[in-house]
């Protein structure tokens, strides 16, 4: 397995100003910029590395310098394929500036950044670029240029929103026209597992965590405001550290089980919440009941939709027993799970049909009753499905997203319905006492 860790750069003063940065060099580090790459640099400072490769921008290999420090393992590289997205016309421009002046080229940026073209000049006049698609194919040699000459190694790198974004997006098959539905705080950590090359198996274990800069979980951005859900997996059970398959059997939370529920509570504690909807399966809704205790004027609901996928004759087996008794077919699961239909139970296509209807029901009724942040609690499998969803990817990508007993991901609607979620945050562990990586049992589903 090859590890990767992604970070965006400190707070520059681009960043307070809201000005467009790009590739312009102008904008420098804030204090505060400065103040947190030290974090990261502590947060990591357990972690060795096998090469740190930076985007030459300052405000990017200064960050990579400072976090360095607390590293002695590597000096960082700097590689021209993490330069920022190029926005020529817009370098150094006010993101109100950039509105008033070219109100349709916003309004495409925000809409539909995979057709987004800019007109720039060149000797014979003018030629059509593509910002994100160009990014995106940046991304991509980056990884072929990258992941080779790694595997099996650690690696960090430090860039920026738009160039992270398009690694992540490249590495799990996200569409650019895709490109505003993830988010890349200052120095947020973000942590990929690759098997092999791009194209191959990869699993994106966190993303976007901000705890170590003493932020629970990413602020809402202004003018961005609408429906926020927290999505929770369920705490540990039994079953999950045997490595058992349990699908749709009840199996309650174990001890560390309702362990994990509670620090997810203390996570949680200060957190506004509107609402609350959890699975009806005892290991969720006690769960969601433990971190509720912090809310006592939510009121828990509950919906079927939202179970785990229901194993068939598969639950309450090890995985000795089911490849005996169904030879290949695990190993069919692990890598074309799409393709694999459950003896006597689900497909993944059934659970992604009933989890997004829930979701989107959900987040309807949130809507009609005016409520803005909204605690889900489910489980492995059901978790994934949604984050297919709301990532715009198949079920064939389900292995791709990991989902920690008593992890928290955030994901913003700040249209509503009427417009595309924003993964803020996923799978954040840090207040399960494992730090940057996830140290949870997953365990069987």
């Amino acid at each position: 397995m090859t590890r990767v860790i992604i970070v965006r750069h400190g707070q520059s003063t681009y960043n307070t100003e809201k000005r467009i940065q790009g590739r312009s060099d102008a904008s420098q580090l804030t204090q505060k910029g400065h103040d947190d790459a030290n974090k990261v640099g502590k947060v990591l400072s357990n972690i060795s590395f096998n090469a740190i490769y930076s985007s030459p921008l300052q405000r990017a290999k200064i960050t990579a310098d400072i976090v360095c420090r607390d590293n002695q393992s590597q000096i960082a590289q700097t590689n021209d394929k993490l330069m920022e997205i190029d926005l020529p016309s817009w370098v150094g421009m006010t993101t109100t500036e950039v509105k008033e002046k070219f109100p349709e080229e916003y309004t495409a940026w925000h809409s539909c950044p995979d057709k987004f073209m800019m007109l720039v000049p060149t000797p014979e006049g003018t030629r059509e670029f593509f910002p994100v698609l160009s990014l995106y194919e940046q991304a991509k040699q980056f990884w072929e240029e990258i992941l080779g000459r790694h595997k099996g190694e650690t690696i960090l790198i430090i860039g920026h929103n738009g160039i992270n974004r398009a690694l992540l997006s490249t590495a799990l098959g996200i569409s650019p026209a895709r490109y505003h539905s993830l988010q890349q705080s200052n120095c947020g950590i973000s942590v990929l597992n690759f098997s092999g090359g791009l194209g191959e198996n990869v699993q994106l274990e966190s993303m976007n965590q901000t705890q170590h800069m003493g932020e629970t979980m990413p602020s809402v951005r202004p003018g961005h405001e609408g429906i926020r859900l927290l999505l929770v997996r369920h705490g540990e059970t039994e079953w999950n550290r045997q490595g058992r398959f349990q699908g749709q059997i009840d199996v309650p939370l174990n001890d560390n089980g309702r362990i994990q529920a509670k620090q997810a509570a203390d996570f949680l504690k200060e957190v506004k919440i509107d609402f609350a909807v959890t699975s009806p399966m005892a290991r969720p809704k006690e769960t969601a009941e433990i971190i509720l205790q912090s809310h006592p004027n939510v009121k828990l609901k509950y919906n079927t939709d939202l179970r785990e996928i229901s194993h068939g004759l598969w639950e309450g087996k090890f995985e000795k027993e089911i490849e005996q008794e169904y030879p290949g077919e695990l190993e069919r699961w692990r890598t074309i799970p799409a393709e694999v239909q459950m003896p006597e139970g689900e497909n993944l296509q059934e659970v992604s049909e009933r989890s997004s209807a829930a979701w989107q029901s959900i987040i309807h009724e949130a809507l009609s009753e005016e409520r803005s942040i909204g605690l889900i609690v489910a489980h492995d499998a059901t978790n994934k499905t949604l984050l297919c969803h709301i990532l715009g990817l198949s079920s064939e990508s389900f292995w791709n997203f990991r989902q920690g007993n008593g992890a928290v991901s955030v994901i913003d609607y700040p249209s509503g319905l009427n417009g595309q979620p924003v993964l803020q945050a996923m799978n954040i562990t840090t207040h399960l006492g494992g730090g940057v990586l996830d140290k949870t049992a997953a365990g069987a589903l």
